[in-house]
C-alpha cells in the first residue's frame, strides 16, 4: 500500500472513531437526560396530593429558599426543626420536624433550579415528595406532589388526605411569602 492510501485510510478511520465517540456521547447524554426525572411519588399510594402556586419571584430565589433546608423554620410556620446532613445531592439526608412529627428524609433526585425529590418514613407513613419549579411570564409556577402510604394512612385515608392538603397549602403559601418578600 502506498503512503497516500495509508494516510487516507488512517484519516478516514480516525474521523469514523471521532464520529462514533461523539455519537456515543450524544446517546449517553440523551440517556442521562431521560433518567433525570425517574424519581416520582408512589403512584399506588393511598393518598396522593397535587398542588401548585404561582410565585412572583425568580427561579433562583425560589430554589434557594426551598433547598435551604436548614432555614426552613425561619419561614415555614409548621416546621420547628430542620437539619441537612451534607449538600443538596442525591443520597443526602435531612432531619426535620413538622406538626411535632420528626421526619428523616433522603434526597432522591436533584435537577438544580427545576426539580427536587425526597422521601422517607415517619411513624409508619412512607412519604415521597416531588417539587418542580417552572419559569412563567410572572415568575415561577411551583408544583408539588406528595404521596403517603402505610398503616396509619390505611386507617384514615380521607383524614390523611385532608391533613396533607392543608400542610402543603400552608407550605406553598409560606414559600410564596418568603420568595416574594426576598425579591423586594
Amino acid at each position: 500500500m502506498n503512503r497516500s492510501i495509508k494516510l487516507k485510510t488512517f484519516t478516514i478511520s480516525f474521523l469514523l472513531l471521532i464520529i462514533i465517540l461523539i455519537g456515543g456521547f450524544a446517546i449517553t447524554n440523551r440517556f442521562n437526560d431521560s433518567q433525570r426525572a425517574i424519581a416520582d411519588v408512589d403512584r399506588n399510594a393511598q393518598v396522593i396530593v397535587d398542588l401548585s402556586i404561582e410565585i412572583a419571584a425568580s427561579q433562583e430565589i425560589v430554589w434557594q429558599i426551598q433547598t435551604g433546608i436548614n432555614q426552613w423554620p425561619t419561614w415555614q410556620k409548621n416546621v420547628s426543626k430542620a437539619q441537612l446532613s451534607g449538600s443538596i445531592a442525591v443520597g443526602s439526608t435531612f432531619h426535620w420536624e413538622t406538626h411535632g412529627l420528626p421526619i428523616d428524609s433522603t434526597i432522591r433526585e436533584v435537577d438544580p433550579m427545576r426539580r427536587i425529590v425526597w422521601g422517607g418514613p415517619a411513624q409508619g407513613i412512607e412519604g415521597v415528595h416531588v417539587w418542580t419549579i417552572t419559569p412563567t411570564a410572572k415568575g415561577v409556577l411551583v408544583h408539588t406532589t406528595e404521596s403517603w402510604d402505610g398503616p396509619p394512612v390505611a386507617a384514615d385515608p380521607d383524614g390523611m388526605r385532608t391533613a396533607l392538603t392543608a400542610s402543603l397549602n400552608t407550605w406553598l403559601a409560606d414559600l410564596k411569602t418568603a420568595a416574594e418578600e426576598h425579591k423586594s
